[in-house]
């Protein structure tokens, strides 16, 4: 959830997200409807088609229990290296290496006062050198609340590295047309007209959207019309 996605916004979503799928069995048997239902509000929909995917291979392949694996997790449908090796810190205290935008903020502060442009893999040495191996978990914690500090005094920092990219408007962006399309398949079956009509979407923009849907495994089409796949 955390993925290209503030806390704050987190928090509240995540509560209710495991209220109402806490555990493997209850998230990979739910509906692709209802697993959406609950993810409305978050964004970047794909994250919550790869939860699916992901609890459904936890128990038809790890007996429902989450590896705690580097190399194993990032073969999970969203999961790259970087969210990997946080699972491995946070869910397991394994002293894995990885960068998050308040991890590298402390570090382009304290290492790379002088420097543009840096990559990350300049940093993450550093981030190996310093790491608490004892407790990875609270060191990180602790990494991440200063980095939120110091965006409070130093908001210019991250812009110093090569990875930083503003945030595209999400006003009039093909993933607010996404979702909307999204919420109207959630209630129910429609054509590419309907959807148009209802999405006040040019029906060349409807189209190009739905066949990305059904590319992706959000949507099928029986028909003319289409839903929310299982």
């Amino acid at each position: 959830m955390l993925q290209q996605t503030q806390v704050q916004r987190v928090i509240t979503k995540y509560a209710e997200f495991i209220a109402a799928f806490p555990d493997f069995p209850s998230l990979g048997e739910a509906s692709l409807k209802g697993i959406l239902r609950v993810w409305r509000g978050m964004g970047y929909n794909r994250r919550a088609l790869a939860l699916k995917e992901t609890a459904v291979r936890m128990i038809r392949d790890f007996n429902g229990m989450l590896p705690d694996s580097v190399d194993v997790l990032i073969t999970l449908p969203g999961i790259g290296r970087a969210t990997a090796s946080a699972i491995c810190a946070f869910a397991f205290n394994h002293p894995a290496v990885f960068i998050e935008t308040n991890i590298r903020r402390v570090f382009l502060h304290f290492f790379f006062k002088d420097r543009r442009n840096v990559k990350d893999a300049d940093i993450l040495p550093l981030v190996e050198k310093t790491l608490n191996r004892r407790n990875p978990r609270e060191w990180y914690y602790a990494l991440m609340d200063y980095g939120v500090m110091l965006k409070q005094r130093f908001p210019e920092i991250n812009k110093r590295s090569v990875h930083y990219q503003k945030q595209s408007p999400f006003q009039g962006s093909n993933r607010q047309m996404r979702g909307k399309i999204l919420r109207i398949l959630i209630k129910g079956q429609a054509t590419p007209n309907e959807i148009s009509r209802m999405s006040m979407l040019d029906p060349k923009q409807a189209l190009h959207i739905l066949t990305q849907l059904k590319k992706e495994g959000f949507i099928i089409k029986r028909g003319t019309r289409y839903s929310v796949a299982k």
